[in-house]
């Protein structure tokens, strides 16, 4: 790493409710909301994007845990504010308290892991992998 992550490094980012992000089984009971898969992505995007500056040009940072809990739907048309603190740092795990939120009230919050990894290495264990049969 560049440097190491301190607590209380923060991201945000802002997100708009559409048809494309939205529950797939939206049917006239259940109207359009942000889906739980894609509100959970945009928290992991967050995290991975406030850690980014911290890393050397051949390191990326994955997910290794989510534990989210979502509580509270918002519509097509609303806009979720998502963010991302750094609460711990323990060699290349990064620990992250995420939260998201729309005009009305709280939509998500838990915590998220991120693993500091050489992009390289990755690339040839995936590789090593698929060639195993493992595709």
């Amino acid at each position: 790493m560049k440097h190491t992550p301190r607590t209380g490094l923060t991201g945000e980012m802002v997100v708009e409710v559409v048809e494309e992000n939205c529950i797939n089984f939206a049917d006239g009971r259940m109207p359009a909301v942000l889906a739980t898969p894609w509100l959970v992505a945009y928290l992991e995007y967050v995290a991975r994007d406030a850690l980014a500056a911290c890393l050397e040009e051949n390191e990326r940072s994955v997910g290794t845990l989510v534990d989210i809990e979502h509580l509270a739907p918002t519509p097509i048309g609303g806009r979720v504010t998502c963010r991302a603190r750094v609460i711990h740092v323990d060699g290349p795990v990064v620990t992250f308290h995420v939260e998201a939120s729309d005009a009305v009230e709280p939509v998500a919050r838990g915590l998220h892991k991120r693993r500091v990894i050489d992009a390289d290495r990755f690339a040839r264990r995936v590789e090593k992998k698929r060639l195993a049969g493992g595709s």
